[in-house]
């Protein structure tokens, strides 16, 4: 296993009617030229959890943070108008909760971050720490 010690939270840039999961996010990334999903995990809006890329595999979500992260996107983000908004589910917000819990007790010094921590982005339309 690689050594990880950063959790990075984000929204997949969609709106709120727009349940897609891990295998839609999939063929866009691939369209975009990588081999796989980029995150590891996908929250959809009803809370399911679903596993994109491999954990010992380095992820394609945060440049310069993919050596040593695990990348979660949350389905939602943006509001009618395109602009960006939190408008994730309860049901997200709690498998979220719960999918840090199980990764922090496999890697105990982890911390958590929002994608817009080490871009000029909103991603993901909250303060990741205010939720976790």
């Amino acid at each position: 296993m690689r050594f990880i010690n950063k959790i990075i939270v984000h929204c997949s840039a969609t709106r709120k009617n727009q349940d897609i999961g891990a295998k839609e996010i999939a063929l866009v990334h691939k369209k975009n030229g990588w081999n796989e999903i980029g995150y590891h995990f996908v929250i959809r809006r009803n809370g399911e959890i679903e596993e994109g890329r491999s954990l010992e595999k380095i992820g394609a979500h945060c440049k310069g943070q993919n050596k040593n992260s695990i990348g979660i996107c949350l389905v939602g983000g943006l509001n009618e108008q395109l602009k960006p908004e939190n408008n994730f589910t309860s049901a997200q917000f709690t498998s979220l909760r719960m999918l840090i819990q199980n990764l922090k007790t496999q890697f105990q010094e982890i911390t958590i971050h929002g994608h817009r921590e080490f871009a000029a982005k909103d991603c993901p339309c909250f303060e990741v720490k205010d939720v976790v």
